[in-house]
């Protein structure tokens, strides 16, 4: 019984940790598009650059980094002193892990090239209701590599928010922003939906990481994990920006951005800082739950980011995109009540645990 309390207690922590996530998560699913499709409007024409920026934001992490480190190095002298233990390492992440890491993270620099031109193409209010189709793909590899276990309300979520992304795809007829070709737009639409399939695959490719790492998985090591990822996605998009040359034009770009130059930079950081709260919220919701959760909380966020570039950037909100909408709500609203349903039933097969764990103190884990 001690066990299965100490099990919940965790389990506790993990749904605080969960939340903080998914509010991370949240502001950088809606706010990343935003600001990167700002800087498109207003002159901005760099798809390097901006697939650069989706990830530039990693040395961020070094902070909490930091402090997880001195908690760890405290928490080590207090166990040195009555037992027996080794030298603390600064890094954690073992070389097998780093270069699990390192590949995931280049793939990611591609899905953000993807996904930026995508973003460079389509109003903000398709792209992501595109996006969305992405809960498919990480449903399909959920299942092929972590062997995901579906619900019939989680099937219900997965095939109701990619069918209401697809819903795009049928008629886009007014959407096409002013001085675009059809060839353009195309392309853009396409280029989203690989990027949608790509980082599908990726969700799931870091949940396999977390199953098959012979390390302790704690949240610094996730933290870790995201620096790394980060880190190499950063370099393969500056290998494209180098090879584009838009390190040289970015001085030129910013005199004729149409908000001033001062605005293109402070742009460009609010860029930086809005993408790695995505990233960092996506990995934290894998390691607390799974990828799929972590796939359809994108997915279900993408109303906010809906309405706010409806208000912002005045876009069209054609009878599709209601439709798309109408539906990827009702697919969240079938997976959380699927959730509901599940919890309330394991609370029904430990009634007493609840009551046994009350009278227990609750500790929280070093990070």
């Amino acid at each position: 019984m001690a066990e299965r309390i100490e099990e919940e207690k965790q389990r506790k922590m993990k749904r605080i940790l969960l939340i903080i996530n998914c509010f991370i998560l949240a502001l950088g699913n809606s706010g990343g598009p935003l600001i990167m499709r700002l800087y498109f409007i207003h002159g901005g024409n760099r798809v390097w650059l901006s697939s650069f920026l989706e990830t530039a934001g990693f040395p961020l992490m070094l902070l909490p980094l930091t402090v997880s480190y001195i908690k760890r190095r405290r928490l080590h002298r207090r166990n040195a002193a009555t037992t027996e233990s080794g030298k603390l390492n600064l890094i954690s992440m073992k070389p097998p892990l780093f270069l699990a890491v390192a590949f995931i993270g280049i793939i990611t620099g591609l899905d953000d090239y993807l996904y930026a031109y995508g973003v460079a193409r389509l109003p903000v209010s398709t792209s992501a209701l595109i996006i969305a189709s992405q809960l498919g793909f990480t449903a399909v590899f959920a299942f092929l590599l972590v062997k995901q276990k579906f619900t019939a309300f989680s099937i219900n979520a997965v095939v109701l928010l990619t069918i209401g992304a697809g819903v795009l795809a049928m008629h886009t007829s007014g959407d096409r922003p002013n001085g675009e070709s059809t060839k353009q737009y195309v392309i853009g639409f396409i280029t989203t939906v690989a990027a949608a399939a790509l980082y599908g695959f990726v969700l799931p490719l870091i949940e396999l990481v977390y199953k098959k790492t012979k390390q302790p998985l704690t949240y610094s090591l996730v933290m870790e994990i995201q620096f790394v990822m980060c880190m190499f996605a950063t370099l393969f998009c500056a290998v494209g920006m180098i090879v584009n040359n838009d390190f040289k034009v970015i001085p030129r770009e910013a005199k004729i951005f149409g908000l001033g130059e001062k605005t293109y930079y402070f742009v460009l950081v609010v860029s930086a800082i809005m993408w790695q709260a995505f990233f960092l919220g996506a990995v934290g919701v894998i390691f607390c739950a799974s990828s799929l959760l972590s796939g359809i909380l994108i997915a279900v966020l993408l109303p906010l980011t809906e309405v706010l570039a409806v208000i912002f950037y005045k876009e069209h909100f054609q009878a599709e995109k209601a439709v798309s909408l109408i539906l990827s709500l009702w697919g969240f609203v079938s997976y959380f009540y699927g959730e509901f349903k599940e919890s309330k039933e394991l609370k029904k097969k430990n009634p007493d645990l609840e009551t046994q764990l009350a009278q227990t103190s609750v500790d929280v884990p070093a990070p």
